[in-house]
């Protein structure tokens, strides 16, 4: 539950489609809608079900909570309310809202350090 106490539901998995390249596929629900960030194999790598990376070093778990959240606020400002949406898009700035939530003392804007 957002502080808003906006009710999000959230799941996980692996997709092949008519044979396309692998997707890792994060869905997020609200009020039954689902929005689905779509990673197709063509943007970057898989590692193990779930983790992604792209070919600048951004990686995330999409099973973790806090990567989630992180998701659901990208969406969230870009006003998505249903369907697809590219997941490699938003990753770069997922990484960053990451890092700056466990850096709390870092400037706002400033990329993550070492």
């Amino acid at each position: 539950m957002l502080p808003d106490g906006t009710v999000w539901g959230w799941t996980v998995r692996h997709r092949h489609r008519d044979g396309g390249p692998c997707q890792e596929v994060l869905t997020l629900y609200l009020d039954g809608t689902p929005v689905r960030i779509v990673f197709p194999g063509t943007g970057g790598a898989y590692g193990h079900y779930g983790l992604v990376s792209d070919r600048r070093g951004n990686a995330v778990n999409l099973h973790e909570p806090g990567v989630v959240r992180a998701f659901v606020d990208a969406v969230r400002r870009r006003g998505a309310s249903g369907g697809e949406v590219d997941g490699w898009a938003l990753l770069p700035g997922v990484v960053v809202s990451l890092a700056a939530a466990a850096t709390p003392e870092a400037p706002p804007g400033c990329p993550p350090g070492p």
